[in-house]
């Protein structure tokens, strides 16, 4: 499978300037990365930004469920590469059927077939505390599905590999057992990570990932590493770079490969590029990073 992780860095709220720098990211690309991609993932929030503090400062940019900037993006673009989009946005949900309720507003992720339609809708369900200033948690779980040309698919969004808002045992692994559990052969995971390094330091070797980061990641998903599986498993964490505000993100989008309790590298970013990771699970993965 042919994997594209779209890292780059959107501003909060400057959305014709994001959907810009995505573009430009795409274009940068060689031509035969892009030929036979099946799925191209791109951050939590990809559009808008992350760093709201209020529903009113988010409100501007929330978009229709499945309907607003993001899902245009994400079928012309899944419609001109031949491939799976995924794209993180904020959503607004029509309740007027529910009248006299009130709006929701959800964290999400949007899944677009080659085709250019709608198979998926996740909602974040473990909110950072970021999040919980205006959305609501998702009521159905960690995604799972099937996905044509994809396989397997468990889901997540950033907080979600966390244990639950920092307050449930550290090892309750709840997403971990979720991918154990519904016996998923892709993770995706589309993040807005930060750290909180000093943020001069930090980007000082924009071309270095943030092994830190990373290996807190891979240790998120232990019950996977202790399954041992003898069927390999790849994991995608698309995250952004960038800066907003007082928050620095820590870049290091991965694919990686889980299997028998190894965990192999097919790709990595550092973390101050913005580039868009290719890479073929096809072809043998490079250096082997964990071995549980």
């Amino acid at each position: 499978m042919k994997i594209a992780c779209l890292q780059f860095a959107p501003q909060v709220g400057d959305i014709d300037n994001n959907l810009n720098r995505a573009d430009a990211v795409l274009s940068r690309a060689n031509v035969e990365d892009l030929l036979g991609l099946d799925l191209l993932v791109l951050p939590e929030l990809a559009f808008s930004g992350y760093n709201f503090h209020s529903l009113r400062s988010i409100a501007p940019f929330l978009e229709p469920s499945g309907s607003g900037i993001s899902s245009l993006w994400a079928r012309t673009t899944a419609l001109r590469h031949d491939c799976v989009v995924v794209v993180g946005y904020p959503e607004k949900v029509d309740v007027t059927p529910q009248w006299p309720a009130s709006p929701e507003y959800y964290n999400s992720a949007l899944v677009v077939n080659s085709d250019g339609e709608t198979i998926a809708n996740y909602r974040k369900s473990f909110l950072y505390h970021t999040d919980e200033t205006w959305a609501l948690e998702g009521r159905d779980g960690f995604f799972h599905g099937q996905i044509p040309g994809v396989g397997s698919v468990a889901m997540g969004i950033c907080m979600d590999i966390n244990p639950y808002k920092f307050e449930a045992p550290w090892d309750d692994f709840e997403f971990g057992w979720h991918v154990v559990d519904v016996v998923a052969n892709v993770v995706i995971l589309t993040m807005a990570w930060h750290t909180h390094h000093d943020t001069s330091l930090f980007s000082r070797r924009p071309q270095e990932p943030d092994l830190e980061t990373l290996v807190y990641w891979v240790q998120r998903l232990e019950p996977l590493l202790s399954a041992k599986q003898e069927d390999e498993v790849i994991v995608i964490f698309c995250n952004r770079t960038g800066s907003e505000g007082d928050l620095m993100y820590a870049g290091t989008s991965a694919v990686l490969g889980i299997k028998r309790g190894e965990v192999f590298v097919y790709g990595l970013l550092g973390r101050g590029v913005k580039e868009l990771l290719v890479v073929d699970t096809s072809r043998p993965p490079g250096l082997m990073v964990w071995n549980a």
